[in-house]
């Protein structure tokens, strides 16, 4: 029960409340500052599109996430390569570039087996100690680390980015893989909770499947309220981002509002897993801007945790490894928008007027996720895919150097 709560219950029973002796600091001035960030994906938690050279390099075609890379290859080959990759793909010099370019923030993935692995479970650990070093290069560099549950047990959503893909996920239909993700996230804070001002900030699951239905929404309401970071007697200055799970603002209404310190929505915008993907770019704008007014009105704290300035499905296994593109007609059941040459891959291939237009959409997403209390993009680099990199963003001029650097600060008007 939180804190607040108890309180209040015993001033009920008429019992005199003793005042907690630490009163709610989170490590970040949420809803007066805005949260400006960039996720590392790819890095702790595997996915094909980000670094496909991994996949390709096995020879496998059945290797198509972190659980069949641990289960298709001989053991020592695969924590070889995830060694050097944990060690090469993002380092201190990458926390550096980030601080430089003007954010505040960064978002860092990590999958349940980094904390424990059950029987017959594939994984490979060993990257726990790299989210440590995390914490430490973002403490270095003045960045507020965000810790994200990116895979649970039995998988949340049956993505490749939750460790295992699957046609549809098992994570809330088995109560051991709640529970077992529950203990997992108080382990995190346990770590975390006195690097609050560095690490002010826990996502408890990323992207849990609520469209699957009433089912899989009440598990997770029910996991949101069980993993709140508030221990039996102690108050934690940790705030709790949890995901929408895809659904409406107006379903979360009043949602952990009352009695509940330090919670925050996280909601995840794209325009291309959808119908959207046929939008041309000044319908692409238009979207993003008609965003504002909706995030301005939710009763939490409200980041866009996940975006991107691409505006088709094109990256190489984005939809996952073998499976073709919405944009191309290329993914099976889509219709093909158009080619999806010079839209995805090295930006040397970009035309000037598709790097126009990425830098009006990312604006236009800027200052409408802003009319909320920010935005972290999604992802800082990847092998292949220069249009979801921040990092080729401001090599290429899509991106700004500082993020309030507008050219375009009227786009939404």
């Amino acid at each position: 029960m939180p804190l607040l709560n108890r309180l209040v219950n015993l001033a009920v029973l008429g019992v005199s409340a003793i005042p907690p002796v630490l009163s709610f600091q989170p490590g970040f001035s949420y809803g007066s500052e805005k949260v400006r960030g960039v996720s590392l994906g790819g890095w702790l938690v595997l996915e094909p599109w980000i670094t496909p050279s991994i996949f390709e390099n096995t020879g496998n075609n059945n290797i198509v996430d972190e659980w069949t890379f641990g289960e298709y290859q001989d053991y020592d080959t695969a924590k070889a390569v995830l060694q050097d990759h944990w060690n090469s793909w993002i380092t201190e010099s990458d926390f550096e570039a980030i601080a430089a370019a003007g954010l505040n923030h960064v978002r860092l993935p990590i999958g349940y087996w980094a904390f424990e692995v059950g029987a017959g479970e594939p994984y490979i650990t060993g990257q726990l100690d790299y989210m440590k070093s995390a914490i430490t290069w973002a403490s270095n560099y003045g960045l507020k680390l965000v810790i994200d549950l990116h895979g649970a047990p039995g998988s949340q959503n049956g993505y490749d980015n939750s460790g295992q893909r699957m046609s549809y996920p098992t994570w809330h239909s088995n109560q051991t893989n709640v529970d077992r993700t529950d203990s997992i996230i108080k382990t995190i804070i346990s770590i975390v909770d006195s690097e609050y001002e560095t690490v002010p900030t826990i996502g408890p699951l990323n992207e849990p499947a609520g469209y699957d239905g009433d089912d899989v929404l009440e598990v997770v309401k029910q996991y949101w309220y069980d993993s709140y970071p508030y221990g039996s007697s102690t108050e934690s200055n940790t705030v709790e981002l949890i995901h929408d799970a895809f659904q409406s603002r107006s379903y979360w209404d009043g949602f952990m509002t009352d009695g509940y310190d330090g919670v925050a929505m996280d909601t995840h915008i794209y325009q291309m897993f959808s119908d959207e993907v046929a939008y041309n770019y000044s319908q692409h704008i238009e979207e993003a801007c008609s965003q504002g007014s909706n995030l301005a009105s939710y009763d939490l704290w409200v980041i866009v945790g996940e975006w991107t300035p691409a505006s088709t499905d094109c990256a190489t296994w984005l939809n996952g490894r073998g499976t073709g593109a919405r944009y191309d007609g290329s993914m099976s059941g889509s219709s093909y928008v158009g080619s999806c040459t010079g839209k995805s891959g090295n930006a040397t291939s970009f035309s000037s007027d598709y790097k126009t237009f990425m830098r009006q959409y990312w604006e236009a997403q800027v200052i409408s996720y802003e009319k909320g209390d920010g935005w972290i993009q999604w992802t800082w680099k990847a092998e292949n895919a220069d249009d979801w990199s921040y990092q080729a963003g401001l090599k290429y001029g899509w991106i700004p150097q500082d993020p309030t650097d507008l050219e375009y600060p009227n786009i939404c008007d």
